[in-house]
């Protein structure tokens, strides 16, 4: 079928492609007329998204918006908001929703949820595309109704969501709140422990104290150093005299070049000897004044012996003296030792009990902090909605739309029309052009007769017949 069958298809069925869309057109509109009239109620709210929370400072990141606002046009749409809208307008108590729960909700176990579901089929939630706008729109036959109740949906919705923010701060708070009471406890505790260690060991400033004993520490460790020298050179010393006995002192020896009484007989013997040798070369040896030389010499060896054993005795004593010296500062530095041993001790289970003070406190004070942060949460009465234009009672009704049902049906009727017309031609075939004789027999057609009457316009024909 090309585009001419087409047309002479349509030409010929042309009753049908006028009488069809007509009747579609005045049925739409009758049913259009006949339809009970509803009134939808508009509420725009504004939701400030990228807003800063005047307590957290948390921002809404920009890759968040979309399921952000889906979220919050799932909340207006939710069963709860509609019990709220139920609950505030106490449509649960008025007569009439009564009686339609009577006839109609008998599947249902509560009027207020019944309700609920209710006023859920009329309302609409529509987001704006490229916006933070949500628009509320709720029909109802009644446009005093319909405007009533698409505020009553976005003033609980925004007591919602303000619910949504405070009911778990509030709960967070009850929590920290019994979290502070025990972190205080641990808090002053563990100061008592502290306190109660401090008040034991006597400690005032451990780190000064322990610095002043370890100054102590090592100057003894210093003088035990020194008295051990002091011991080994008595000791040394008084070898070198033992081993000289009755003998001659040694010159080097350091207190036999230090004892004055010793420089003083050595010189004495030696003015002796000398004399002793002169009057032996001049006397006899039983001669009185060589024997009083002698007894002299004598005597001086006698002195400087005794002087000797003096000094023996006195390294001795100085050696006693030395060691037991000795003793005491090796005492001195193992008391001392302990005793910064013991400061050692104090100040690492004083610094155990310091940690656990600060750790206390630092988890009491985040705690707190948090405490209080909640606690603001739970008490705020802002939210990031606002209603930007409440709804107001409609003055024409948004259903039916019976220019737009007509226009629908209007089309249809003419798809409808098209679709009749090329049915009735194939179930009555005719011949309505020289294509269609020869699509339909086969062969080609040489030419085609027609009665000159037809050829020619009406009113032509009209102004040629002659009176009979």
């Amino acid at each position: 079928m090309n585009l001419h069958q087409f047309l002479q298809i349509l030409r010929a069925r042309r009753r049908v492609l006028v009488l069809t869309p007509a009747a579609a057109v005045l049925l739409a509109l009758a049913i259009s007329l006949m339809l009970p009239k509803a009134y939808t109620a508009v509420t725009s709210l504004v939701i400030d998204y990228k807003g800063v929370d005047p307590i957290t400072g948390a921002t809404m990141p920009a890759q968040l918006m979309s399921g952000y606002m889906a979220t919050q046009v799932d909340i207006v749409g939710s069963h709860n908001v509609a019990l709220k809208v139920v609950d505030r307008l106490k449509l649960a108590e008025q007569p009439e929703w009564q009686e339609r729960f009577e006839k109609e909700g008998r599947d249902a176990a509560d009027i207020r949820d019944w309700l609920a579901n209710q006023l859920l089929k009329k309302l609409e939630i529509q987001p704006a595309r490229e916006s933070s706008i949500i628009h509320v729109k709720y029909s109802d036959a009644d446009p005093a109704l319909s405007a009533v109740l698409s505020n009553a949906f976005a003033e609980n919705y925004i007591a919602t969501n303000l619910e949504l923010r405070t009911e778990p701060a509030s709960q967070y708070a009850a929590w920290y709140e019994r979290q502070i009471k025990d972190l205080r406890e641990n808090l002053e505790q563990a100061q008592a422990r502290l306190s109660e260690y401090q008040q034991e060991k006597g400690i005032v400033a451990l780190d000064q104290h322990l610095d002043v004993e370890n100054s102590r520490l090592e100057e003894l460790s210093k003088q035990v150093v020194v008295a051990q020298a002091h011991t080994y050179d008595l000791i040394s010393r008084r070898n070198h005299l033992e081993a000289a006995g009755n003998a001659a002192l040694p010159e080097t020896l350091p207190d036999v070049l230090s004892s004055s009484v010793i420089q003083d007989l050595k010189a004495k013997l030696a003015l002796a000897e000398t004399r002793l040798a002169e009057l032996g070369e001049k006397y006899a040896f039983n001669h009185p004044i060589y024997q009083q030389a002698v007894a002299e010499a004598g005597s001086l060896r006698g002195k400087f012996a005794a002087e000797m054993k003096t000094i023996l005795r006195s390294l001795n004593t100085g050696l006693e003296i030395a060691r037991a010296r000795e003793a005491e500062l090796r005492t001195a530095l193992a008391e001392q030792k302990t005793r910064v041993l013991e400061l050692n001790k104090q100040r690492d289970e004083l610094s155990v009990l310091t940690q656990e003070v600060e750790h206390a406190r630092i988890s009491y004070t985040a705690a707190l902090q948090r405490f209080n942060q909640t606690r603001l949460e739970s008490e705020a009465n802002q939210t990031n909605v606002a209603i930007l234009n409440p709804a107001k009672p409609p003055m024409r009704p948004s259903r039916p739309k019976v220019l737009l049902n007509v226009a629908i049906a209007g089309f249809l009727g003419v798809v409808l029309a098209v679709s009749l017309a090329l049915l009735l031609e194939l179930l009555d075939r005719r011949v309505r052009s020289p294509e269609d004789l020869s699509t339909a027999l086969g062969v080609p057609v040489i030419g085609v007769l027609t009665d000159a009457k037809l050829r020619r316009p009406k009113w032509r024909l009209a102004f040629s017949r002659t009176p009979a």
